[in-house]
């Protein structure tokens, strides 16, 4: 893992407020759907850009548009600037709006770090990426908890190129709410101005709608869900395991060929084993079956800790709602409209020859039930991933290929690299569309090193698919 320590100066932090200041000050229930967020830690996530500028030049020819540009985004996507509010008991979250809240940006100048090392897909040492990321602020004042939503941090690396970080409370918005405002303030950030100040760029863009009676809940989900939450009596779970200072990232990469022959290979062998049985093989089941199965060879292959060999083991994900809820949402609504999955299969199945059919059948019925019923079993989402997150025996995946975050461009070029930094805390696998590769999709891993290495032999092997 060649390249230094990373190290950053901090230039400057400032306020950025959404304007033109006309937003009133707004509070915003919480809906079933965003309460699930309560427990989970902020994502981060990490953007790679080559822009070979030096710091002056950043501070003086490209940040004031991008603050300008930010904070016109902001006019559209205000609850990001806002709070999470979590009174005492019996009042229920929500999210505030106040005329004085902002986003809180850090500019910064790596004095050490390979700019190019960071950025690639290779094994790196993933607390040089912690070192990038912004913090979250939060107060309590009369037993009311008030923490923010969003942070931004720019990174520069002198005559290299620029990180931008985001962290994030998915209780506001979920990865397709996220990604509107990231192309929208990309959007505003490379299109010329008009006479008053507003950018061509968003007159094209559908504005965000935070109308949140837009979710229906005629089942009383809000109120089971909140239940389940106080239940855990701390609204935000600490991290899962202590960080350990050998964890190593990498990025792997499944194309669609690759993609094309774990299909056939598992094919040729679901009728012996399944019978009649019809398996959903898109490309997303196809990949996260064979990520579950090295995942499980990873870190079970030389366990020594007494688990039955018929143990049940977890696969999470989290499942767009937009098109599987019985009613309309449109793709502008601004907040969580995503479930959760929870596919299942024995540990002695999927460490088998066969694991991955197994892998495959176990995610593929779950996403058929979520397709013919999104809200069965919602009232036990917080319990059931409780459960996986608390327990070795399990994994979840992060992000969608279908977000097209590569695309992002403000206006000097998409990114070369996409990081979700965030795995390195909650035991996750990220996922996302291929910069490089068209269908292709690529896989986050942060592991300590001897078992990255294991999980990249693994990965690499496809278990001989290939030569089959």
């Amino acid at each position: 893992m060649a390249g230094s320590a990373t190290e950053i100066r901090v230039v400057e932090r400032s306020a950025v407020y959404p304007l033109p200041r006309t937003v009133a000050a707004t509070s915003l229930p919480l809906t079933f759907l965003d309460i699930p967020w309560l427990p989970f830690s902020p994502g981060q996530t990490l953007f790679f850009f080559n822009i070979p500028t030096s710091t002056s030049h950043f501070m003086q020819a490209i940040l004031p548009n991008l603050k300008h540009s930010l904070s016109l985004t902001l006019h559209h996507f205000f609850p990001l600037s806002g709070r999470l509010a979590t009174p005492p008991h019996p009042a229920v979250p929500r999210l505030e709006y106040g005329a004085d809240d902002s986003i809180f940006l850090t500019i910064a100048e790596a004095v050490s770090g390979d700019f190019k090392n960071l950025g690639g897909y290779h094994p790196r040492m993933a607390q040089d990426f912690h070192k990038l990321m912004p913090l979250l602020q939060s107060s309590s004042k009369f037993g009311s908890k008030h923490e923010s939503l969003l942070a931004i941090q720019i990174i520069v690396f002198p005559h290299h190129g620029i990180c931008i970080g985001f962290t994030l409370r998915h209780v506001v918005a979920d990865g397709r709410t996220f990604n509107n405002f990231l192309k929208t303030w990309a959007a505003a950030s490379s299109s010329p101005l008009t006479k008053n100040g507003e950018s061509l760029g968003l007159n094209q863009l559908l504005m965000a709608s935070h109308d949140r009676s837009l979710i229906k809940d005629p089942n009383g989900l809000e109120e089971i869900l909140l239940k389940e939450w106080r239940s855990i009596q701390i609204p935000q779970k600490a991290s899962l395991s202590k960080f350990h200072p050998d964890m190593t990232r990498a990025t792997f990469v499944v194309g669609p060929n690759e993609m094309e022959k774990i299909k056939k290979w598992i094919l040729t062998r679901s009728e012996h084993l399944f019978e009649s049985t019809q398996l959903l093989l898109s490309p997303y089941v196809i990949t996260c079956s064979f990520v579950w199965v090295c995942w499980m060879k990873t870190h079970w292959s030389n366990s020594t800790e007494n688990h039955p060999k018929d143990s049940t083991h977890y696969f999470g994900f989290i499942a767009g709602g937009i098109t599987r809820l019985n009613y309309s949402v449109p793709s502008t609504y601004s907040g969580n409209c995503v479930g959760f999955g929870r596919s299942e299969a024995r540990r002695d199945n999927l460490m088998g020859e066969n694991g991955v059919l197994h892998a495959a059948k176990a995610i593929g019925n779950t996403i058929k039930s979520l397709n013919s019923d999104f809200l069965g079993g919602a009232e036990n989402w917080i319990s059931e991933w409780e459960e996986m997150r608390d327990s070795e025996l399990h994994v979840m995946v992060t992000g969608s290929p279908k977000m097209d975050l590569y695309g992002l461009d403000f206006g000097w070029g998409r990114p070369i690299k996409i990081e979700e930094v965030s795995i390195d805390e909650t035991r996750s696998i990220s996922l996302c569309e291929s910069r490089e590769v068209s269908g292709g999709v690529e896989i986050g891993v942060c592991l300590p090193k001897p078992k990255l290495e294991l999980f990249w032999t693994l990965f690499n092997q496809v278990y001989k698919i290939r030569n089959e």
